[in-house]
């Protein structure tokens, strides 16, 4: 149910085709986060566009850092990475009413990445791909909130782990590892039971009024007095295919069927398992 020979010859490395119930739970899994997301912690879904011009991406500090990772397109926009990049840009260049923060948004989408920086990573199976599906999680919110929107954020994204009944963990980077744009992120990692290891299946960061100033995205202060940087964390709510991975991974059963975790099971027609 998992061909990686057939996506290589139509597409070549990094790509995975998915047939029968596993398309099915993958499906299911990004149904069932946005839902999650939407109906019980108090997000926005959207749909958005799978391509930005240079200033979205620039904006959301993609360019020209990243600009390597990216995939661009004849005509000079960018494929997304993720998500947060055209959620986020929804603010670029607006000035916001005070009374609309924080304004949460959440949306189910394909990214793309050329994965130039990962020669030799993660080349077998489907954890490192060039194109994957993913939810992700943006507020735009009052500067005095944003550390507290952050944390709230994290939790969020594991509720979602919590629901699925995998292992997982939070890890605060160092400086070292913190991205650019970020002043602080939290990783969450999953147990790999087939790598015998701990990967990242979401990274929330707090970005504070790095993004708002590069895009421009201001609120007026209630009172009417002045405009101020609004700040913009973002994570992943979370990473659809490696979910996937750890639902395969840690619930498969000594017969080689995978149960398919309680909350998911309504997506995929009541089934409780796949067969080996």
């Amino acid at each position: 149910m998992m061909d990686f020979a057939t996506a290589a010859k139509m597409a070549g490395a990094r790509f995975t085709i998915l047939r029968g119930p596993l398309a099915r739970l993958e499906r299911a899994l990004g149904q069932f986060m946005l839902d999650l997301h939407t109906g019980q912690q108090g997000y926005t879904e959207m749909v958005v566009p799978s391509m930005v011009n240079d200033a979205a991406a620039y904006g959301t500090d993609k360019l020209p850092k990243f600009g390597d990772d990216l995939f661009r397109t004849t005509d000079g926009r960018w494929l997304i990475p993720t998500a947060e990049v055209p959620l986020t840009a929804t603010a670029m260049g607006e000035v916001l009413v005070e009374k609309s923060l924080p304004t949460r948004l959440t949306a189910l989408t394909d990214c793309f990445r050329s994965e130039a920086g990962a020669a030799g990573r993660d080349t077998r199976g489907m954890l490192r791909q060039h194109q994957f599906r993913k939810v992700e999680l943006v507020s735009i919110c009052h500067p005095d909130r944003s550390a507290e929107e952050h944390e709230r954020m994290t939790t969020c994204a594991e509720a979602v782990l919590r629901a699925l009944n995998v292992p997982f963990r939070r890890v605060v980077l160092c400086s070292g590892d913190t991205g650019f744009g970020a002043a602080k992120t939290y990783d969450l990692e999953v147990w790999m039971p087939g790598q015998q290891a701990w990967r990242e299946i979401s990274s929330c960061s707090n970005t504070r009024d790095f993004q708002a100033r590069r895009m421009n995205a201001r609120f007026r202060a209630a009172d009417g007095k002045g405009l101020s940087y609004v700040h913009t964390p973002n994570g992943s709510g979370v990473a659809v295919g490696r979910a996937l991975i750890a639902v395969m991974e840690n619930h498969q059963q000594a017969d080689g069927s995978i149960l398919i975790p309680e909350p998911v099971r309504a997506y995929m027609g009541g089934l409780e398992r796949i067969g080996a």
